[in-house]
């Protein structure tokens, strides 16, 4: 327990990549002083102004927004935003007087970190992908620490300032107590068929939903059960299709997604960073299908670091429709090759993110 009390500004969001190791970054802190001030601060009408406050602590946003790469006459209301998100940041820092600041990446943390470090306030930088996102790139030179979760961060970042932690997760994935034919049951499985889990993020992923629709007859015929997360976005649909399948339960949301991943034999999901932390604690074997949608190609460049120890599968968007059923059913037949890839992406691991992200928080205070 840390005696002195600090006040800590935590900003980013946009995805659930970015919230879930910025909520576990702040209960960390919680947890080492009870007596720690936090305050969020995140952009407007994105999901962290939901899940922020859900998890007990105030947030702040900002009008702030992504730019428009396609439709350029778009941005100039986008750099209005963004002036109006400098000023707004410039209160948010005078009002609550933040010891230290802290960016997980995405829209709010550019402006918020830029002008923290106008006024002297020390930043630290959390990078959860394997290729760096532009807003972390852009805010390094004068941040005190960046904290990453893969090897060779040079390459965006001063070597000098680069802590590897790995990415923090959810606690309830990791302290799951049930076994996994119990976790199977739990969830109204038969424990003695193997489980496919399909995840495609928070809101759900065109691309696997459309592949999973084609390939259930396949799968289902293996002998396989499935649970299939499909977003709020397409579960009319996606449960639609499931019925026709007794051994099949499509939902828009997991909510426990520790007893989930216990129960599964495979994953099936997009490859953004925090899912592969989770992958990589629990050793789960995966398919991949990086997102095409995301800055820099940065999911593929995720799963390719996997793929090259030998630790997942990797399916391209574009070619998902035609190979996940194959896949899928080839990795369920060969029991070797899962048990293998289980090991390989266990090694990946890096524990106690949010913890070695704390230490740093209190070295660069001291």
């Amino acid at each position: 327990m840390s005696k002195r009390s600090y006040k800590i500004l935590v900003s980013g969001g946009g995805t659930g990549g970015h919230i879930f190791p910025a909520l576990s970054i702040a209960n960390a802190l919680k947890r080492r002083n009870v007596e720690t001030k936090i305050l969020f601060v995140g952009a407007e009408n994105r999901m962290e102004m939901e899940r922020v406050p859900a998890a007990g602590y105030k947030i702040v946003g900002l009008p702030v927004s992504g730019f428009d790469r396609r439709r350029l006459w778009r941005n100039v209301k986008v750099l209005y935003r963004l002036f109006k998100s400098m000023r707004l940041a410039r209160k948010v820092l005078k009002d609550f007087r933040p010891d230290m600041a802290v960016g997980v990446g995405g829209y709010a943390s550019g402006p918020m970190l830029k002008a923290a470090q106008k006024r002297g306030i020390p930043t630290l930088l959390q990078e959860q992908n394997s290729y760096a996102g532009v807003t972390n790139k852009l805010l390094a030179k004068n941040a005190d620490a960046i904290c990453v979760a893969y090897e060779n961060m040079e390459r965006f970042f001063p070597a000098d300032k680069i802590i590897l932690t790995g990415n923090p997760v959810r606690a309830d994935i990791l302290n799951v107590t049930e076994t996994q034919a119990q976790a199977k049951e739990a969830l109204g499985f038969d424990a003695t068929r193997p489980l496919v889990l399909v995840v495609g993020g928070s809101l759900g992923a065109r691309t696997i939903n459309d592949s999973m629709a084609v390939s259930l007859d396949a799968i289902t015929s293996t002998g396989a059960s499935v649970l299939w997360q499909t977003g709020k976005l397409y579960a009319d649909e996606c449960c639609a299709k499931a019925q026709g399948y007794p051994t099949v339960k499509a939902q828009p949301f997991i909510s426990n997604m520790g007893v989930a991943y216990r129960a599964a034999d495979i994953v099936v999901s997009r490859a953004g960073a925090s899912t592969i932390s989770e992958l990589q604690l629990l050793g789960m074997p995966a398919i991949l299908v990086p997102s095409p949608n995301v800055a820099e190609d940065h999911q593929r460049k995720n799963a390719q670091a996997l793929v090259d120890k030998d630790a997942a599968v990797m399916i391209l968007d574009a070619e998902c429709k035609e190979k996940l059923a194959q896949e899928v059913t080839l990795l369920l037949s060969d029991e070797e090759k899962r048990s293998r890839m289980s090991a390989n992406v266990l090694k990946m691991a890096l524990h106690d993110a949010d913890e070695k992200i704390v230490d740093t928080i209190y070295n660069i205070l001291k």
